[in-house]
């Protein structure tokens, strides 16, 4: 079995605090990122990205826009890291087993990849990632305003990465 980190992308991985991402050239990637997911991915834990997209559902943007987004992230990542997967819920107003909080796409991935849960993280920037992260069985972290479910509270993702490292 394997370790991971699933992450939230807006508000993690990029700055969605002036502008929405629905178009590749909206994607601003926060300085520090791929060091801190390159010594995560050094310390041994596989990446994976888990984002919850309503824009879709709500039409702000296609499943093939939300592509070239992803594409461009993992482009401007890759001299760092790689996802082994990028998982995404395009629900918004529906009932869906995929969009966070529900640990819906957490669970998929751990299944498919054969993830042991306890030996792995959810960062996120809102509070519905960590309840996703615990109803899922694995430890959280919380970029931002403290959360007091969270295992980790940090200002950023290399803050936060740095105490998960420490404390593995």
């Amino acid at each position: 079995m394997s370790k991971a980190i699933f992450l939230d992308r807006d508000g993690v991985i990029n700055d969605n605090t002036k502008k929405h991402v629905n178009k590749p050239k909206d994607l601003i990637i926060y300085d520090g990122v791929g060091d801190a997911l390159k010594k995560a991915v050094e310390a041994g834990y596989e990446l994976f990205i888990v984002t919850n997209q309503g824009g879709i559902e709500m039409g702000h943007l296609t499943h093939e826009q939300l592509q070239d987004i992803h594409h461009k992230m993992e482009e401007e990542l890759r001299p760092y890291c790689s996802f082994k997967e990028i998982k995404y819920c395009p629900d918004f107003k529906r009932v869906s087993e995929c969009r966070k909080p529900k640990p819906g796409m957490i669970l998929e991935l751990t299944e498919k990849y054969d993830i042991n849960l306890k030996d792995s993280w959810m960062i996120g920037d809102m509070d519905t990632d960590v309840e996703a992260g615990i109803a899922a069985g694995c430890r959280t972290a919380k970029i931002g305003v403290k959360n007091k479910l969270a295992d980790v509270n940090g200002a950023n993702l290399s803050e936060i990465i740095d105490k998960i490292l420490k404390n593995s």
